[in-house]
């Protein structure tokens, strides 16, 4: 679903500033974690071991000490349930003419149905200038003035294609199965970027769509558009089809997923599903082409879990690699199912979202051994406060896992954003904010 912009480069993900609540934002260079002497960083945890028996702590888990859901502004689909339920959650702060630009989205579903498929209604978006709010739905209603008011992209827009700018290709609009499903088609784990002065979002057809497979809007106007799809895209999502995913996917439909975006300076790169990525034309109109799309060198567990949800981000002049990886289940002394880490076994389940960090030297690696920064806060984005204090998105996936869990579910599927913390020696790796007492300021 990427990081820091400029040094904590967040592209999928952040900017540095002032402390919440403070004056006008610091300059886009500034660095993004407060200085501090070396010796005031917190120590870092053991070294990490291979995925499934390392990090079983409560201290890794978003806890109330640590977290918080974001009050995000309730569409009317929303009023019954409270809150707005929201997979993938993203969040990015960007420093906009001088004013930090707070900004949400996620994966939404439609009125009536229970999860985002086998189809919802497109992308949403929320604004705020601090990230305890008040978060506003972004002000379409001058664009689409009949339209649900944030909404800044849906298959329903397919209306608004003229020649040479389209807004919905053929593989992105809705269509009708042989009956197994109905009405197919919806839009995955988008993010938002602000690169060189312009607003891109990239996103992913889900499963249930023509084509499977990462794509990208860019503005014709602020971050409330309007979007239109880029030149690459009109044809099919980025890279080449393979064979992946679910069994109703027809031949040749599923492409690389969970596309995201990198920067660096002038430079831009698309990071996929989950060890692949491609830099962007100098117009951001599609990616460089080429025969085979690279790979980043990585250190693999052994054995390796699934991952889904890559991106990169920059800190200290270092890369890091971010996946969500799923842990693995066992079983409780009363026969109930334990969703924490245990060694690999037979007949043990790959449950709940965590996420997984590497660090190179270098964008294309060779990534070092992973680590855990959290867990269930898998397929989430990291992100600078306007302050420079670091955090991560999370959203208690109601797929599988602890929160889906028939007494938890209700509570699944949120906004929600963690506190995160640099430790050890150099500030060098990053974890959930353990306890002790601080708690989430923002």
């Amino acid at each position: 679903m990427t990081g820091f912009e400029r040094e904590f480069p967040v592209d999928r993900r952040s900017v540095p500033g002032t402390a919440e609540g403070g004056a006008a934002p610091a300059a886009a260079g500034d660095a993004a974690a407060p200085r501090r002497d070396p010796g005031s960083y917190p120590s870092n945890w053991p070294d990490p071991e291979f995925y499934g028996a390392a990090d079983n702590r409560l201290d890794l888990w978003p806890r109330d000490d640590n977290s918080f859901i974001l009050p995000l502004e309730l569409r009317p689909r929303d009023k019954e349930h409270g809150r707005v339920w929201i997979r993938d959650t993203y969040v990015n702060c960007f420093v906009v003419d001088g004013r930090p630009v707070y900004v949400a989205t996620g994966t939404t579903r439609s009125p009536g149905l229970p999860a985002a498929g086998p189809w919802n209604d497109g992308i949403f978006m929320w604004v705020a200038s601090s990230l305890r709010g008040p978060w506003k739905l972004v002000d379409t209603t001058g664009i689409r003035p009949d339209a649900e008011k944030g909404k800044v992209w849906s298959p329903e827009f397919v209306g608004e294609n003229r020649p040479g700018r389209t807004v919905v290709a053929p593989w992105q609009e809705y269509w009708y199965d042989d009956g197994q499903f109905g009405k197919r088609g919806n839009a995955w784990a988008p993010e938002v970027h602000y690169f060189r002065g312009t607003w891109y979002i990239v996103a992913c057809m889900g499963d249930h769509s023509r084509k499977v497979g990462s794509f990208m809007l860019v503005s014709e106007g602020g971050v409330e558009g309007p979007y239109r799809l880029v030149e690459g895209n009109v044809a099919k999502p980025f890279g080449e089809p393979f064979i992946g995913g679910p069994g109703f996917i027809a031949p040749g439909a599923y492409h690389h997923i969970d596309g995201s975006l990198y920067s660096e300076g002038d430079d831009a790169w698309l990071v996929l599903h989950n060890d692949l990525y491609a830099k962007f034309r100098d117009d951001m109109e599609d990616i460089v082409p080429t025969t085979n799309l690279p790979r980043f060198q990585q250190t693999p567990y052994s054995p390796e879990p699934y991952l889904e949800g890559a991106y990169v981000f920059k800190h200290g002049g270092r890369y890091y690699l971010v996946h969500a990886a799923w842990n693995r289940s066992s079983t409780n002394p009363d026969g109930s199912t334990r969703n924490a880490y245990d060694r690999p076994a037979p007949g043990r389940v790959e449950y709940q979202y965590d996420a997984v960090v590497a660090v190179s030297d270098h964008f294309e690696g060779p990534y070092g051994e992973r680590w855990t920064v959290g867990v269930g806060a898998g397929h989430n984005n990291f992100f600078l406060d306007r302050g420079g204090r670091p955090w991560a998105t999370c959203f208690r996936n109601p797929a599988a896992g602890y929160w889906s869990d028939p007494s938890r579910v209700d509570d699944a599927a949120v906004a929600g954003v963690v506190r995160l913390e640099w430790t050890g020696q150099e500030g060098s790796r990053l974890y959930v904010r353990r306890r002790d007492g601080r708690g989430p300021r923002a």
